[in-house]
């Protein structure tokens, strides 16, 4: 379990470290709002960029929610059975996490590398490049699936074993 605690530790350390961007969209969110109507210059960028610190964001912390089981979760079915029957319940919903990751991880890919073949840029006025936030959908889709693969094995040790020691590394 050694491993899977590194996992956990990788996820909590990214997931922390992505959650400032927050406040980097913030601040770019807050500065177009005073440049566009307190002094009636908009930007040209900062709709693009608060679009891609959000949507990093985003994808970026989904392993880190899913550590902290923050994700929506149907509790009529969850928490009202024995252990074995919620781990159960958890591998199944698992198991299609990590389909849905394995997907999103293929399709990641594939989009950061036709941005980074074709140097695509966006079609705003300035054309940044767009193989970052690619990239970010590939790293946060990975990471989400392997966090996933992590808690489905946790979910199928607690089935045959309900009093085995499957602790998640906790976040801070």
């Amino acid at each position: 379990m050694i491993l899977f605690r590194l996992i956990d530790q990788i996820n909590i350390v990214i997931g922390k470290t992505v959650s400032y961007l927050i406040w980097a969209g913030i601040v770019v969110l807050c500065f177009e709002v005073v440049a566009r109507y307190g002094f009636g210059q908009p930007t040209l960028w900062a709709h693009g960029y608060t679009q891609r610190i959000f949507g990093a964001y985003f994808v970026l912390v989904g392993a880190y929610t899913l550590i902290k089981r923050d994700h929506v979760r149907v509790d009529i079915f969850i928490n009202t059975r024995s252990p074995r029957v919620n781990a159960g319940l958890d591998l199944f919903n698992y198991a299609f996490l990590i389909l849905w990751g394995y997907v999103l991880t293929r399709e990641g890919w594939l989009f950061f590398e036709d941005a980074w073949s074709f140097n695509e840029r966006d079609d705003s006025a300035l054309g940044h490049p767009m193989w970052p936030i690619k990239l970010s959908l590939f790293v946060g889709a990975g990471l989400i699936t392997l966090q996933g693969i992590v808690e489905a094995i946790r979910s199928l040790v607690l089935i045959f074993n309900p009093n085995a020691d499957v602790k998640r590394s906790e976040p801070a």
